[in-house]
């Protein structure tokens, strides 16, 4: 894969892929702008999105992040917020903690051009094929093989997936990788509607079947998937497990995230 300027393009990732409401917006969500951030509801929780918070004055800022803690537990709903590793106040976390967000995992925010990612396939082990689904029984399929691979309860997802096919089923497609009848991983991929990204998410998959290309695939077909739409660049939100087959696809790290999340007592 060509060679990518890490630092231009995290202009790039910050021009187009932040602040920005979803679009389309899934059904029985809710979009509001405050300020410099966009606030979502979506339904039983929410998160709050925004391209930068460095111009506000520390009370300012203090009072926006309380604002947004006090919305959601009014509803009893948690909240995330997305911080970056790049963004300013540095103090920012620091802010956060002390208004009640609790950090939860790191990731790393990496991006690859998607053209050279169509170049030959990998290899499926015998025996697996990958296949676009839809229907909602095959989206409670990919729940119940991500609660396995997370040991947690993962329902809402089918259901944050269902919202999104209802919403606008040209701006998404997943893929199951099934052997026989068990899906034994599954991926998804975002086509960020004006911009040059598309997303890739999902790629858990169960223990038995790891270190056999099945990620590796899944990403090779997200990619021609987002070729054919005229996208240029793949970003993903890595784990650590991911992060370096990605890194060696060819994808750059840009910065790492956190998601800060405030749940009510």
């Amino acid at each position: 894969m060509a060679d990518l300027d890490a630092p231009a393009l995290l202009a790039v990732y910050d021009a187009q892929l932040r602040g920005d409401a979803p679009d389309p917006v899934p059904v029985g969500w809710r979009v509001e702008r405050d300020g410099p951030l966009t606030r979502v509801f979506m339904g039983s929780s929410g998160f709050v999105g925004y391209r930068s918070v460095a111009d506000l004055p520390p009370d300012e800022l203090d009072a926006l992040i309380a604002r947004q803690r006090d919305i959601f537990a009014a509803l009893g709903q948690e909240v995330e917020w997305k911080w970056r590793s790049h963004d300013r106040p540095a103090d920012l976390p620091d802010r956060l903690r002390a208004a009640g967000f609790a950090p939860q995992e790191r990731e790393t925010v990496v991006v690859g051009l998607a053209a050279p990612l169509t170049v030959g396939s990998p290899e499926l082990p015998e025996g697996v094929r990958l296949r676009e689904v839809t229907q909602r029984a095959d989206l409670d399929r990919i729940a119940a093989m991500e609660g396995e691979v997370w040991s947690e309860d993962r329902g809402w997802l089918a259901d944050g997936l269902e919202a999104e096919i209802a919403a606008g089923p040209q701006a998404l497609t997943i893929l199951v990788a099934e052997a026989g009848d068990t899906v034994v991983s599954a991926g998804w991929i975002r086509y960020v509607a004006g911009t040059e990204f598309a997303g890739l998410w999902g790629g858990s998959t169960l223990e038995a079947w790891r270190r056999k290309g099945i990620y590796r695939a899944l990403v090779a077909a997200r990619a021609r998937l987002a070729v054919e739409r005229g996208y240029r660049y793949l970003q993903v939100d890595a784990s650590d497990n991911s992060r370096p087959i990605l890194e060696r696809l060819g994808f750059v790290a840009l910065t790492e995230t956190v998601p800060y999340v405030f749940t009510p007592r």
